[in-house]
């Protein structure tokens, strides 16, 4: 019997290209859809997050204590994610992708169903040699857009996350710096950095509190102090009209 099958790769998922190989999910790896693009915004929150607090925990912490410092820890992470306006943000992205995934996971198994077929006709010797040929480079060619579209939307999604949760951010930090300022803390460390700390000096809870009571800007300069840098200087008072005879 004629072998009718397309001439293909010995190795078939060492051959196909990088994007291929990554859309394969039948033969090769895991699919992308689910590795890239899979994790739904508000669980992907979390790592930007994490990054966002270390971060914190550089610009609260410029010295090292001495043993007579005040100091105090927080999970800024925590602090972002479970503000109300932080959960209204994972709310907002998972209604913005959800819909997105759901159509990039129905051509992922589009594409693994195409694949299938291709192999098991090949296998049967029926279909003539070039027809499967140009239906498996048709195949190699979807697989190579789907990849750019989820490479482009886990982009997006980074983007509309760093948009969104860095206000977040430079809330909560300058909230931290308040309560510095008020409570005389010299060191506010992140929760991720602190081995071991006393449970009553995490400020996380109270850190919350105080956002979603609106209370999230530096504190004021006290009376008499210089003004911030680049503030605009006050205008000089104007001088009383003289009294009336």
């Amino acid at each position: 019997m004629q072998d009718n099958a397309p001439e293909r790769p010995s190795a078939r998922c060492s051959t196909l290209s990088s994007s291929v190989r990554s859309a394969d999910a039948s033969r090769c790896a895991a699919p992308p859809a689910r590795r890239a693009a899979g994790r739904r915004p508000a669980a992907r929150l979390l790592p930007l997050l994490a990054a966002a607090a270390l971060g914190g925990a550089a610009l609260l912490s410029p010295a090292l204590a001495s043993a007579q410092s005040k100091i105090a820890v927080v999970d800024v992470r925590r602090a972002m994610l479970e503000t109300e306006e932080g959960l209204r943000v994972q709310a907002t992205l998972k209604k913005l992708f959800d819909s997105r995934q759901v159509e990039l996971d129905t051509k992922q198994r589009a594409l693994a169903d195409e694949r299938d077929k291709l192999d098991k006709e090949a296998q049967a010797g029926k279909t003539p040699k070039d027809a499967l040929q140009r239906r498996f480079e048709t195949w190699q060619r979807q697989a190579a857009e789907l990849q750019a579209t989820m490479v482009d939307y886990q982009r997006e999604m980074q983007r509309k996350e760093s948009e969104l949760t860095t206000p977040i951010l430079q809330k909560v930090l300058g909230l931290l710096r308040r309560l510095a300022a008020q409570e005389g803390y010299d060191l506010i460390l992140d929760k991720s950095a602190a081995p071991y700390y006393r449970a009553d000096l995490e400020l996380t809870d109270r850190a919350i509190q105080m956002y979603n009571s609106g209370q999230v800007g530096d504190a004021a300069p006290a009376k008499g102090a210089p003004p911030a840098k680049g503030a605009a200087p006050a205008a000089p008072a104007k001088p009383a009209a003289p009294a009336k005879k």
